[in-house]
This record gives C-alpha cells, structure tokens and sequence, in this order.
C-alpha cells in the first residue's frame, strides 16, 4: 500500500521534470539555432528544392536526444531527422518525445526570422508535454496537459471569436510542387479568403502558426501534409489555451494523419472544414514497403 501511494504521489513529478527539462533544452536549441542563423553557410538538400535540411537540424536533435537519453534512458523518440535516416514513425505507449528541431527550415536557410524548436512528450499515446522555442522572437511557449498554456511565463488564451468575417486564419502552402495539390491548396485558400474572412498568413512554421491560435492573434490554422513533429507540441498548447483540434474531415484529431485544423473553438472550425479540399497524404506511421 505504501508503495502504491509512493508511485501516485512521484508520478506527477516525473512528467514535471520532463517539462523542465523540455523548456531547457529546447533554449539551449535556440541558441544553437540563433548562432547558425548568423554563420551558417553549408545546406544539404533533401529529397526536393523546398524541403532543405542543415547541418544544424540534425545537430539540434541529436543535442536534444542526447539531453532527455541522459535523464530518462528508457523513454522513446520520434524526430523529423531520425525519422529521415530510416527510423520508424511508431507511437507507443512508451514516454515519447516527438521533436522537430529545427520547425521552418526554408525560413532558417533565407533568413526568414520565424523559425521554432518543437518538443512534444506523449505518455500511453495521449499528448502531455508541449514545448516550442520562437528562437529568433525570444518567445517560450509551454503547455502541459491539464495545467494550462504560457508564453514566457504568461498565461495563454484563444480568441473568442465567432465570426468568420471578424477572423484572422493562418495555413502554409506546404512543400509539394504538385499542380494538382497546389491547385487545391490555392482553392481552399481562395474560398477562405471570399468568405470573406479579415485575413490569411503563414509564419512557414506550424509549430509558430498553433501558437499564434493558442495566443489569440489568430482564430485558426488548417494544413494538410504537415507531420507529427510539426504539430504535437502544439497541439498541447493549443488545447490547454482553450482551442479545438479536428481533422479536416471534421472528425477527431489524429496526430499521424498528417492534416488538422485547429482553431479557437468549434465553429470557426466546422466554417473552414467546409471549404477545405482534401487531398492524400500518407499517414506518418504508415509501413514502408
């Protein structure tokens, strides 16, 4: 029995030194990132022109790995560039961090200043830990489930908008070069913006573009062709700031399914579900053949 009180009583512990170490990790990232911002010069180019990669990603993730492997040994990863050096995209029940070390490479390799490190910690596949570093903006943004959402140190709310009209929508035109999708991409965004809603941008980061949902300063964000990486920091922040997250179907939200809106409440979502055109994106946890 007095084991049992131990473990309920050291649990909520661990997962609140899991989200320390996050945010500290996560700053030293940024520096690391604000460094090369100013000396970087090599690129590697991945499998297209849009979607560039630095020597400075896979350096960020491996010092955030190394970090939460030196604290929590067992736990498990799932990282944009473990990911793409052949590691598998596989949830499980394991403490998992999910982590995009460098969310916004295009903006990072042009000097585009909104570039983010995102760490997310799930637990038994539920989300509990979000973390993303504005690096450039000097902005912390942290969630954890069921204790709310903060931007350095200040409590994070959604908008209360219901109105479209009155509505700010932020989406990204994603790396695929295909007409066809591009196509549909410019149509969702066309019916949007003849809604007519107050405006439409993008930061290039979806990590930034959640937390500006989860901050007020814009009603929605909706992307198909997004990763887990990208989006499970946010995801926690968003909802823990009061926000709704969807599929762009209009079902529930599913990390791997590479597509989402979320937005600050129901009814700004179901508006834009409505018009968005969905294309295919295979699952992030899909087997590779």
């Amino acid at each position: 029995m007095a084991q049992e009180q131990h473990k309920v009583c050291t649990t909520p512990d661990i997962w609140q030194e899991a989200m320390e170490l996050a945010i500290t990790v996560a700053r030293k990232a940024g520096l690391v990132i604000v460094d090369a911002l100013q000396n970087e010069v090599k690129i590697m180019t991945k499998s297209s022109s849009v979607d560039l990669v630095t020597n400075t990603d896979q350096k960020v993730e491996q010092l955030i790995i190394a970090a939460v492997k030196e604290k929590f040994p067992t736990h498990s990863f799932i990282g944009e560039e473990s990911v793409a050096g052949g590691e598998p995209c596989i949830l499980t029940d394991n403490p998992t961090w999910i982590i995009d070390p460098v969310d916004g490479t295009t903006n990072f390799v042009h000097g585009f200043p909104f570039v983010a490190v995102s760490i997310g910690f799930a637990v038994n596949k539920e989300l509990e830990i979000g973390v993303v570093y504005s690096c450039v903006e000097d902005k912390m943004y942290t969630g954890r489930k069921g204790k709310g959402a903060y931007c350095n140190g200040e409590k994070l709310e959604v908008s209360d908008r219901k109105d479209m009209k009155k509505s700010m929508i932020i989406s990204e035109l994603g790396s695929n070069r295909d007409p066809e999708i591009v196509s549909k991409i410019f149509s969702t965004m066309q019916k949007i913006l003849c809604i007519p809603v107050h405006g439409l941008r993008g930061s290039g980061t979806a990590a930034t573009n959640m937390c500006l949902v989860a901050s007020g300063a814009v009603e929605a964000f909706f992307e198909i062709g997004i990763h887990c990486w990208d989006i499970a920091a946010g995801a926690v922040i968003v909802t823990e700031a009061g926000g709704v997250l969807m599929d762009v179907n209009g079902g529930p939200f599913d990390l791997m399914s590479r597509r989402m809106v979320s937005a600050n409440n129901k009814t700004i979502a179901d508006n834009i579900i409505k018009q968005i055109e969905i294309f295919p994106a295979e699952r992030d946890d899909a087997v590779k053949q």
